[in-house]
């Protein structure tokens, strides 16, 4: 639960200091069509910190639900692999990063599908 919560936390700093990087710091430095790759970065990665803290808050409730616990996990995979490679192309351009992306969403969709078990199970 805590290390969720605190996961959350971190995340929800880094969106925010990214996305205030990506309008100042890039403006000018890179394409429009990168800047808003950077920005989509951003939001998906602030729509899973909110899932990282009620992830949190529901392990706190529903202590030892391991499908909460992959949910987080997936979340957490998520962001590192869809947003961080949306950051990595918008700064390089280099379509690989791209092509890891989706990898990142799909962890994303197992992340809702395990919490949303986990939440008919339990509430």
């Amino acid at each position: 639960m805590k290390l969720f919560l605190i996961f959350g936390v971190i995340n929800g700093f880094l969106a925010v200091a990214l996305g205030a990087f990506g309008a100042h710091g890039l403006e000018g430095r890179i394409t429009e069509k990168a800047i808003g790759t950077w920005e989509k970065a951003v939001t998906y990665q602030m729509f899973h910190t909110m899932a990282l803290l009620v992830t949190g808050l529901l392990l706190a409730r529903f202590q030892g639900e391991g499908l909460l616990t992959t949910g987080g996990w997936m979340f957490m995979a998520g962001i590192v692999l869809f947003s961080g490679s949306l950051y990595t192309y918008a700064l390089t351009s280099i379509k690989t990063f791209a092509m890891i992306t989706p990898i990142g969403g799909v962890a994303f969709l197992i992340g809702w599908v395990m919490v949303g078990i986990a939440v008919m199970r339990n509430v």
